[in-house]
């Protein structure tokens, strides 16, 4: 396989896309106000507090640590927040996640200007990260995804760059680690203990846990496979098999019917 279908056939939600017009993703509440003192990323602030702000809904490229190289556009992500940031005179409303931490003990959060502008919606608007959903902070998943929509379709900041178009999975090279926009054809959906997988073709698997598996009610399993799919996420190897695990809908995509199927003809 040596490329992906270009027009998105639709998202794999409950049967619904994101809409074309948002209103902004904004919030009828504010659970606290900090000030930043430092922006490390694209998507994660340093407080004044001493805590570490990781935003929901977005994943920016990461910079460099230990020696290696910053990922492409990441200088650029973390030059935008942070003069968003300073404009607003470092200060920020916050609107808590339902989970409120991450593993790495940041704070979750939505955050606000001064002026009720979101945050992570400037950021993908301006194409400067990639809109991102983990179960259970999905508040304005729907319009973080069609604002990211949007902006790649405008070909905006990162969108114009080739190291963050779709890669298809059978010519991944089985070193490939990190966020990948990855698609491919579906070989076949199997079911294990505790994960059911998407295999496609090439040595890649996209994993789906059994306690993630309800948000997905509005999907045919047993039409996709012979279908390409769009995903996104962080693969890892394991077992000698590249996998990515996908733990909302809107990390999907089914990008067309199979070969030399009208998917408009009568059965």
């Amino acid at each position: 396989m040596t490329g992906c279908a270009l027009v998105a056939f639709g998202l794999l939600t409950a049967l619904a896309a994101p809409a074309a017009d948002t209103d902004g993703c904004l919030t009828e509440r504010i659970d606290e106000r900090v000030r930043v003192s430092q922006t490390l990323d694209g998507d994660t602030l340093a407080l004044q507090d001493g805590r570490r702000l990781r935003l929901i809904g977005i994943n920016a490229p990461e910079l460099g640590h230990d020696g290696a190289p910053h990922e492409p556009g990441a200088l650029a992500a973390r030059d935008v927040l942070r003069r968003l940031v300073f404009l607003n005179r470092n200060q920020l409303g916050l609107r808590l996640g339902r989970e409120r931490e991450d593993r790495y003990g940041r704070l979750l959060a939505h955050a606000f200007l001064d002026d009720g502008r979101n945050l992570t919606a400037l950021m993908l608007e301006q194409g400067q990260g990639f809109a991102l959903t983990v179960p259970p902070n999905t508040w304005q998943a729907t319009c973080y995804h069609a604002t990211a929509a949007r902006a790649r379709s405008a070909g905006k900041g990162l969108w114009r760059r080739p190291d963050f178009r779709p890669r298809p999975a059978a010519d991944l090279p089985i070193s490939t680690e990190g966020f990948r926009f990855i698609c491919g054809r579906v070989t076949h959906v199997s079911d294990g203990q505790y994960n059911r997988w998407i295999n496609l073709q090439g040595n890649v698997a996209l994993r789906i846990a059994r306690t993630d598996l309800k948000a997905f009610g509005g999907l045919d399993w047993k039409a996709l496979p012979g279908r390409e799919i769009e995903a996104s996420g962080w693969i890892y190897q394991r077992r000698g098999q590249l996998r990515l695990q996908i733990r909302h809908p809107l990390m999907l995509t089914v990008l067309g019917p199979p070969p030399g199927r009208n998917e408009h003809a009568p059965d």
